[in-house]
């Protein structure tokens, strides 16, 4: 076989999964959590993985600590690479206390961030707030994201609340709904004090929203991961995820590490159960 330049992997070997798609995607989303990259490590990162990252999140309150035209910088970069990018819902909490919903507004905007995060993680913000700062930033063009959770350790999921805000959430335009897990994964939201997965509650979690795209699962570890998406599918949108493990985790959504090879297996399977099936109705004719 003569080798071009033009060559590229087969699709089954890319991809043996074979469910992935390119941007801007509609399912299996993945988001990143950034806690102070410089420039030239965010240009690694999306020369690297930046066709399978989605939305970056400058995490908590980092945004302020940065020189402004570097961070101007680290947005338009990220944008450059169809991302969504928004400072941490944190940050909103913090200017709801000082009483500065206003200025933080102005500074995004200035900025050039595309999303906006809407949580009540540490403190506490009433519905009618709620909805208010959603409606403000989805009239203002951005792409919103919400959070269900608290952050303190021992949280968790109240799954009528949870049902509740994922559907006033989505119904007043927030694109996800994020599912608290934190950078730690330990001790809050659907995690137990090891990290382990809280399977009851997910499950009555995916009975009641109207749908599972709608929710973003913040999954730092591996084998978090790895359990979620062998639990609910390789479409399922993933958050927190450390910059370096970008590639890893696509890895295991296509099928292309032995935690998740199954993938592959299971669309092998299904194409000889369609070709097999072909065969027949063709005999039968």
């Amino acid at each position: 076989m003569e080798v071009t330049s033009q060559l590229k992997w087969h699709p089954l070997l890319s991809d043996p999964s074979s469910t992935r798609t390119g941007k801007p995607r509609m399912l299996g989303k993945t988001m990143v959590i950034d806690k102070g990259l410089g420039i030239h490590a965010l240009e690694d990162l999306l020369q690297t993985a930046g066709d399978h990252l989605d939305m970056l999140k400058m995490g908590f309150g980092t945004s302020p600590l940065y020189q402004t035209d570097l961070l101007k910088r680290k947005i338009a970069m990220a944008k450059s690479h169809q991302i969504v990018v928004y400072p941490g819902g944190t940050f909103l909490e913090v200017a709801i206390q000082q009483g500065q919903v206003d200025a933080f507004f102005d500074m995004i905007g200035y900025l050039g961030f595309n999303g906006i995060e809407v949580s009540d993680g540490t403190i506490q913000i009433d519905r009618s707030l709620r909805n208010e700062l959603i409606d403000r930033a989805c009239e203002s063009g951005y792409t919103v994201i919400t959070e269900y959770g608290k952050k303190c350790w021992g949280s968790s999921i109240e799954i009528e609340a949870l049902i509740e805000t994922v559907i006033t959430d989505s119904e007043m335009g927030a694109s996800l709904i994020t599912i608290e897990g934190r950078e730690s994964g330990k001790g809050v939201g659907i995690y137990d004090e090891n990290g382990d997965c809280k399977d009851d509650a997910i499950e009555q979690v995916l009975q009641q929203v109207p749908s599972k795209h709608a929710l973003l699962w913040e999954a730092p570890h591996k084998d978090q991961q790895v359990h979620l998406l062998n639990m609910l599918g390789t479409d399922i949108n993933l958050g927190n995820i450390a910059p370096h493990e970008v590639i890893s985790l696509e890895a295991l959504r296509r099928g292309l590490r032995s935690d998740t090879m199954q993938f592959g297996f299971q669309h092998g399977q299904e194409q000889a159960d369609d070709e097999a099936s072909d065969v027949v109705g063709a005999a039968a004719d």
